[in-house]
């Protein structure tokens, strides 16, 4: 007797790239190097992406890119440089879509100067992809919709072809109707100058400090 036998969602393969090519013109230094919490910035989100797709995580370098390996090689396997990266963060996604797309069915897209990403956030945008695969599952936060950010393989042509420093912008808003929409405030918090991670860590202490 015949059995078709369907698989689950779970074999879906998703990959994470992180991305951390950035010139940190506005910072002044390697950005990607500060540390918050006792931990650079780069080697807290690989350390994110690997606990959601394990080895099928890349870290897309561009600017200091031996400086960046060096501070994360035992956190990484896989490595793109990307030699356009001064052109814009939209280059580094187009690199890593590019890498990945023989294999992938999705890709998880974070930003590694995005410190406050937690990985319960993580989880909740690849449960809510394994749940309807061809779509697009982003984060909200500041009534928009932005990285952390997953996309299905159906998205990988507009990305490879991407180009600038609007990032995936043009993507989510060319298929918003397909766009599921996770919300975490803390999303909009971003690093681009020194002084935004010391208030940042000022922020932190008066919490840990309050009663």
């Amino acid at each position: 007797m015949e059995q078709t036998v369907k698989l689950r969602n779970t074999e879906l393969s998703l990959y994470c790239l992180v991305l951390a090519a950035g010139n940190s013109s506005r910072f002044g230094g390697i950005k990607q190097l500060a540390e918050y919490l006792d931990e650079s910035l780069v080697r807290r989100s690989l350390g994110l992406g690997t606990q959601v797709s394990g080895r099928k995580t890349l870290l897309i370098v561009g600017a200091e890119w031996q400086r960046v390996v060096a501070d994360c090689r035992e956190h990484v396997r896989f490595i793109v440089r990307n030699e356009n990266a001064a052109s814009g963060m939209a280059s580094s996604i187009a690199c890593g879509v590019r890498a990945v797309r023989p294999a992938a069915d999705a890709v998880l897209i974070l930003l590694a100067d995005q410190p406050l990403i937690t990985l319960d956030h993580l989880l909740s945008l690849e449960k809510s992809w394994r749940a309807s695969p061809s779509s697009i599952v982003a984060t909200e936060f500041d009534a928009s919709v932005g990285p952390p950010v997953i996309f299905p393989a159906t998205y990988f042509a507009a990305l490879s072809a991407l180009s600038g420093d609007a990032g995936a912008k043009s993507v989510l808003k060319n298929n918003s109707n397909a766009v599921i929409k996770v919300a975490f405030a803390d999303a909009a918090v971003d690093i681009d100058t020194p002084e935004d991670l010391q208030r940042l860590k000022r922020e932190r202490s008066n919490q840990a400090s309050s009663p």
